[in-house]
């Protein structure tokens, strides 16, 4: 018997910008319901960024996304009692989903600033292909290359 179908829902667009990535980071940034303390923080650091760089706080927010998204990833399968670690192809909304991840995982591990400090300057890094984030995707990426003989096992 199939389940029932799921229906996509409508995107979140964010209330500045209209852009439905940054409403999907503001999602991802939210802690026990909070919108409006996790828009304050996008905002707040996208204001930094226009400071900083003296460019527009999207496209450098899009750069950012574009460097950190990986493009391979790994998955553990059990295979007659051995466990293989399997590359797959990541596809377009789990990219999105482990870049703004990573990103923020960085930002929160950097100490002595407020929020919006710390996730601008890894925007900013992320954009121009430093920072933590893009460690983390490069990082992801060689092990799946490393791990490219057991690709056979994928189904």
């Amino acid at each position: 018997m199939r389940k029932k179908q799921v229906y996509k829902r409508e995107e979140y667009l964010d209330p500045k910008y209209k852009n439905a990535l940054v409403g999907k980071f503001i999602n991802h940034i939210m802690e026990g319901g909070k919108k409006t303390i996790a828009v304050s923080i996008i905002y707040d650091a996208f204001d930094i960024i226009t400071e900083k760089t003296k460019k527009d706080p999207l496209t450098v927010f899009n750069q950012a996304m574009k460097n950190v998204s990986p493009t391979l990833e790994i998955k553990g399968r059990r295979v007659g009692g051995a466990n293989y670690q399997i590359p797959f192809e990541v596809r377009g909304g789990r990219k999105n989903t482990l870049a703004m991840r990573w990103m923020l995982e960085v930002a929160r591990k950097r100490k002595g600033q407020p929020m919006a400090k710390k996730l601008a300057s890894e925007i900013i890094e992320a954009s121009s292909g430093l920072g933590n984030a893009v460690k983390k995707k490069e990082e992801v990426h060689r092990m799946a290359i490393a791990n490219k003989a057991f690709a056979h096992y994928a189904r």
